[in-house]
């Protein structure tokens, strides 16, 4: 029976050092540049938008499948790869199957073969370092693993167009963006971090601008603009607000109306840009801004301006934001420059980025395994004489991420082990600028 699969999602799949992310790499043209620092399992599934012929799509790379059947992860950074691939797999429509012709068909290949056949998904075997006919002619040796195959070369850009001629022909049909709300994106900070700026520089660039609705100079500006053409273009409403001052700076009504105003915006973003000048740093009204983010569950990232002017490292860097704001640890960060233009356009990959994330779908499955997992490795407490627990977990909505989660005391779960499995998400399912929402039940 043919299976249909809504996203149009490319996920690339192998055991180590086959050549995965070169061929991610070719694809994309570039790497996703969100620089994330995060205490934990490291996770190398790296999601990015890609074009192919003019057809947008959603590639994946994961991190290679080194585990034979039935065996078990040496440690937590192994055992979080593969289950990064369980879960690129499972959203996937579509699975390109990277193999190496020099090294031939290994027991690790026939290992992940068997994966994909479970899978039920549609395969495309790239047989890599297809550098020369004599190789090519090699590649018919895969056949055997069930798949149609490709010879090819990431390397030299040898063989890709007949891949993905065939991956995208079997990606479903892209749905009329115009059918859904333009994504709304606010442009928030303190005064003078930047944000017309990075606005300004923003309607610069390649961007086809559709309308401009006035404002006061003190009022939220909203930009409507289009990126790309047809059903795959991407709709935005870009909201400028104004340098949010601490309420007892507020001097006059104009500045009162203006704070409100900013507030109301990031009450109904989608997801929103917090803008901090990077030569100063984050400052008390830039965490409190930040808690207002948090307050009403909203998609975020760190766009840190003025990168132009900072000596530090973005390493350096993103590790000082974390301390300074560590209940937004989860946000991405773009280090850029309004100015002279550094990573513009990566901050707007960026914002699609968080935006698929508030708006990931997780597999039923494998969320309830995250959480079984979780409680595994720290016990939930004991209330009274009994110890609390977890039946089943299910996602319940999107924009934020709302998990459902039922157990024998649903009002006893104390916030740090709501915090502890809120982790263990983010851990295994990535989630970066996406708030999650836990809502525990009775089992009744």
């Amino acid at each position: 029976m043919k299976q249909e699969f809504e996203k149009r999602i490319i996920a690339i799949v192998g055991r180590p050092n086959v050549g995965k992310s070169a061929l991610f790499n070719r694809l994309v043209g570039r790497r996703l540049a969100i620089v994330h620092e995060e205490s934990g399992v490291t996770r190398d599934r790296l999601a990015c938008e890609a074009t192919w012929d003019g057809k947008r799509y959603e590639l994946i790379d994961t991190g290679g499948v080194g585990l034979m059947d039935a065996a078990t992860a040496a440690d937590r950074i192994e055992e979080g790869t593969r289950q990064q691939v369980d879960i690129a797999i499972q959203d996937a429509a579509v699975i390109i199957f990277v193999t190496d012709i020099d090294a031939g068909i290994t027991a690790l290949d026939e290992e992940v073969a068997k994966l994909l056949h479970e899978s039920g998904r549609p395969v495309y075997l790239a047989a890599n370092k297809a550098d020369n006919e004599g190789r090519r002619k090699d590649a018919v040796d895969f056949e055997s693993l069930g798949f149609p195959v490709f010879p090819v070369s990431a390397l030299h850009n040898l063989g890709i167009g007949d891949l993905m001629e065939g991956a995208v022909e079997r990606l479903p049909e892209a749905q009329e963006e115009e059918a859904r709300d333009a994504l709304k994106v606010v442009i928030a900070g303190r005064p003078n971090a930047g944000k017309s700026s990075y606005i300004n520089r923003l309607l610069r660039s390649d961007r086809v601008i559709v309308s401009e609705i006035p404002g006061t100079t003190r009022d939220s500006i909203e930009i409507p603009f289009t990126v790309g053409e047809g059903p795959q273009s991407r709709h935005y409403l870009l909201i400028d607000t104004a340098g949010m001052k601490r309420k007892g700076k507020t001097k006059t009504a104009v500045d009162t109306f203006s704070l409100m105003r900013a507030e109301k915006s990031i009450e109904r973003a989608d997801v929103v840009v917090l803008v901090v000048d990077g030569e100063v740093g984050p400052s008390t009204q830039d965490k409190k801004i930040a808690a207002q983010i948090i307050e009403h569950n909203k998609g975020c990232l760190f766009l840190v301006n003025k990168w132009d002017l900072v000596a530090a490292t973005q390493r350096q860097y993103a590790k000082a934001l974390a301390r300074e704001l560590p209940f937004l640890q989860f946000a991405p960060v773009v280090f850029a420059s309004a100015k002279d233009g550094y990573n513009i356009r990566r901050s707007i990959e960026a914002i699609d980025f968080v935006a698929s994330q508030i708006r990931m779908t997780l597999s039923t499955g494998l969320l309830n395994r995250v959480i079984k997992d979780a409680a595994q490795k720290v016990q939930p407490p004991v209330v009274g004489n009994r110890r609390l627990k977890f039946y089943y977990a299910t996602q319940v909505g999107t924009e934020p991420i709302r998990i459902k989660i039922f157990a024998n005391y649903p009002r006893k779960i104390p916030a740090s082990y709501q915090s502890y499995l809120v982790r263990s998400l983010r851990e295994a399912f990535g989630l970066e600028g996406a708030p999650v929402v836990l809502h525990f039940a009775a089992r009744h």
